[in-house]
């Protein structure tokens, strides 16, 4: 068979049809890209995640049919043979209206994934007659018949085996004749239910299907020629990274580093599959080699911001020198299928993160339930509008004077529930959400520039 490159295309890198076609382009100059994952356009999920979550003015709703239409009908009428898409795309926007008409009264997690995964559909539909009328043997592919997940709607979990067995059986034939283009973030349960990866899972359902058709590798175009040492929009001054290690770029997708979904590089790094991040607007530029072995490990890397964070505080006396507390409030979290993702504890209170991965896109909430029932054990405090801030690189905890130097250019912010020394890649800390973006640029400066 031969090699299968997978190159997975975002939001902006198929806003129009001009950025449609610098993809298309991308993919012309590898020939071993067979396999085209792409994002919904541009500000199309965040139209649909408007109307999942109910929208009871009926002329706010029709503004949002109405420029769903004009997005995708931008790029009709560019095409030179638009009849089958255009049919296809008036088709999924009636399913929109009705599924709107349906959130308008009750909302759900089932309901949410069945309408944000609309924007993958359509985008698909477009593109592949794109790449068709550019001279290219491009079919469309519904990735549900072999993106497999249990029936957890707005995170849905990989079936790995069902997937593999599937992808093998078929879509990596199809990839030995065509360039196959298919949805990225969506699947389907067992019962043909549509689901989705939670937000900004495009990247990692492209990573599990080049895993599934056992690719030689996976590209990640986005609109920044790779990743850098911080958001270049908070330090302008931020550089990129020509390569950086799987560890590394797993925690920077973790705390917070936009151009990658934190589950992305796992099944990359099960199969040793190398990712690149490059812009499809500049790909001139080269971009960024994610690897198993890079040639250096400087002490620090990156820096990442990821906001909408809730923090819960647990206090109780009755925690001193107590067993088994910690086990009971994991036990209720657990009964709640509340994920944590950061924790510190005192003698007498813990505190922790909520974890954020719902496709809603809105910060974590501590269900009523679970609040009442942690009560039961301890008082509890719950806030909001917090960042995480954390710093990336090697060894830290280590390094003598490194945790000096950072907290040290931070002494002007007041930092918040600092997690430091469980990993040897990561520091981390919250603030508010006011300080957030300065605290951010004053550290790249300090230790980057």
């Amino acid at each position: 068979m031969n090699p299968i490159n997978v190159a997975k295309f975002g939001g902006t890198s198929v806003a129009n049809f001009e950025a449609m076609s610098r993809s298309a382009h991308v993919i012309e100059q590898n020939k071993n890209t067979h396999l085209v994952v792409i994002s919904a356009c541009s500000g199309v999920t965040n139209l649909l995640v408007e109307l999942a979550n109910g929208v009871e003015n009926t002329q706010r709703k029709k503004n949002i049919l109405n420029e769903l239409k004009d997005i995708h009908f931008s790029v009709l009428d560019q095409l030179a043979d638009p009849v089958y898409p255009e049919q296809a795309i008036l088709e999924i926007l009636d399913d929109i209206e009705k599924a709107a008409d349906s959130a308008s009264f009750q909302i759900s997690d089932k309901l949410t994934d069945h309408l944000v995964s609309c924007g993958e559909l359509m985008s698909t539909h477009l593109f592949t007659q794109l790449l068709i009328e550019r001279g290219n043997s491009a079919v469309r592919f519904d990735i549900r018949t072999v993106l497999r997940t249990d029936s957890t709607f707005g995170k849905g979990e990989p079936q790995l085996d069902y997937i593999s067995h599937l992808a093998q059986e078929k879509l990596a034939p199809l990839c030995q004749k065509h360039i196959v283009v298919t949805q990225g973030f969506i699947g389907a349960d067992c019962d043909g239910n549509t689901t989705t990866l939670g937000r900004g899972g495009s990247d990692y359902s492209a990573a599990l299907i080049a895993e599934s058709v056992r690719a030689c590798g996976l590209e990640i175009w986005t609109d920044v020629p790779g990743i850098y040492t911080t958001d270049p929009r908070i330090a302008p001054k931020a550089s990129p990274i020509p390569e950086i290690s799987f560890s590394e770029a797993s925690e920077m997708a973790n705390y917070g580093a936009k151009i990658l979904h934190p589950s992305t590089l796992l099944p990359a790094l099960r199969h040793q599959i190398p990712v690149f991040v490059g812009s499809s607007k500049e790909p001139e530029k080269g971009g960024t080699w994610i690897k198993q072995k890079v040639n250096s490990s400087p002490l620090f890397r990156a820096l990442t911001l990821r906001c909408n964070q809730t923090m819960v505080t647990l206090h109780s006396p009755s925690m001193f020198h107590a067993y088994g507390f910690l086990a009971e409030v994991f036990k209720i979290l657990a009964k709640y299928q509340i994920s944590v993702d950061l924790i510190t504890t005192s003698e007498v209170s813990v505190a922790l993160t909520l974890d954020q991965t719902n496709t809603n896109g809105k910060a974590p909430e501590l269900p009523l339930e679970a609040q009442r029932e942690l009560e039961e054990l301890c008082t509890v405090e719950v806030e909001n509008n917090l960042c995480l801030v954390a710093l990336i690189g090697n060894k830290m905890s280590n390094s003598k004077g490194s945790a000096k130097q950072v907290f040290g250019t931070l002494e002007e912010f007041n930092l918040r529930m600092i997690c430091y020394g469980a990993s040897p890649h990561n520091l981390c800390f919250l603030l508010s959400d006011a300080e957030a973006k300065k605290a951010v640029e004053v550290l790249h400066k300090e230790l980057f520039e």
